[in-house]
């Protein structure tokens, strides 16, 4: 198992003294042991400076990242406060994607702490979480309008629109009534959800795993799976109706 370590880690644990290795494995223990809200709380109190510090010290990386979000019209600054509350955020939602695999839990969550590049998930995690509540936020014409400027449109919509427009349904967020009747269908597709902050966090949370969340920021970051947005095109008024 020691051998599964980085090499500095490993060194330091060979050399403990017996004492100080039952510590060691009591916390190991407890920390296995306990609930993963519980386990996500104590890595963020651990965990939290260390990771923060080391991403401001990246400022090409967090500057690259603050770019893409403006790109997309999203204000959000990459700031200490901003960094402190998505890492805790990133616990607390890897603690929930334990519920539907237990295992991953620690394994996604230590990832950011073993290796000095896991500090850039933090960053991928903000931008795809950013750019996903943006989506949540969008009416199903805006979206739609979105998607289709995608390269590939049935990708993005099957990973990303249908299962907001799921947790929009599900949540009577939009309730798509009478949909085959042309206005009334109109009226639910163009309006625009009105979602609180705490109720739009736990929507893209449930929605969405970290991996899936992560993975967008990466691959926006990274240029493999370019995302375009056209801000005046997706959020331009609908045309009037030709029929009154």
């Amino acid at each position: 198992m020691l051998d599964r370590l980085p090499t500095e880690a490993k060194l330091w644990a060979e050399k403990l003294h017996w004492k100080e290795r039952r510590y060691l494995l009591s916390l190991c223990h407890l920390l296995c042991a306990a609930p993963p809200e519980d386990q996500a709380h104590f890595l963020d109190q651990y965990t939290a400076d260390g990771l923060i510090a080391k991403i401001i010290q990246d400022y090409e990386t967090q500057e690259k990242v603050q770019k893409h979000l403006l790109s997309f019209h999203i204000t959000t600054e990459l700031n200490s406060i901003t960094l402190r509350r998505y890492i805790r955020q990133f616990y607390i939602h890897s603690a929930q994607d334990a519920r539907r695999e237990p295992d991953k839990f620690l394994e996604s969550a230590l990832r950011l702490v073993i290796s000095p590049e896991e500090k850039n998930y933090v960053l991928n995690y903000i931008l795809g979480f950013e750019l996903i509540k943006m989506i949540f936020q969008m009416s199903w014409l805006q979206q739609e309008r979105f998607y289709l400027m995608q390269h590939n449109q049935e990708d993005f919509y099957l990973t990303y629109i249908k299962p907001i427009q799921h947790a929009h349904r599900l949540n009577g967020i939009i309730n798509p009534k009478d949909s085959t009747l042309f206005f009334a269908q109109r009226n639910y597709f163009v309006k625009e959800p009105n979602i609180p902050d705490r109720k739009l966090l736990e929507l893209a949370m449930v929605t969405f795993t970290t991996d899936v969340v992560s993975s967008l920021g990466f691959a926006i970051v990274r240029n493999i799976r370019p995302v375009p947005f056209d801000y005046e095109f997706i959020y331009r008024p609908e045309e009037e109706k030709i029929f009154t």
